[in-house]
């Protein structure tokens, strides 16, 4: 096999192992959202009297990889609108933003 194809090959296999790496973060996001909002479900925070408090910071700050996925997520749910952080630093879900999600997620997997 002449030198060039192989370093074609060898490109084709780096960009696909990074594309399948990203998709593979990214459900991870996705699930830790659907943790996040099911546990603030189960609580009923759906106002700022019933807010709760949920880990918004890495723990340890000298832990770095692809396990402290949470703080991401729930930056995610709030640039969505889906999150709201109260002033004393709790959090509840836009009752709203919600069913206007659950049902666009529901319209996604009807077609």
């Amino acid at each position: 096999m002449p030198v060039y194809l192989q370093i074609l090959l060898l490109a084709a296999v780096f960009i696909a192992i990074v594309i399948i790496f990203l998709y593979m973060g990214g459900l991870a996001v996705r699930k830790t959202c659907f943790k996040i909002i099911a546990e603030m479900e189960e609580a009923r925070a759906f106002k700022e009297s019933r807010a709760v408090a949920i880990q918004d910071e890495r723990k340890n700050f000298f832990r770095v990889g692809t396990k402290n996925i949470r703080p991401k997520a729930l930056n995610l749910l709030m640039v969505d609108g889906l999150v709201i952080k109260t002033s004393n630093g709790k959090y509840y879900l836009d009752k709203e933003k919600l069913a206007q999600a659950k049902a666009q997620l529901d319209f996604k997997n009807t077609k």
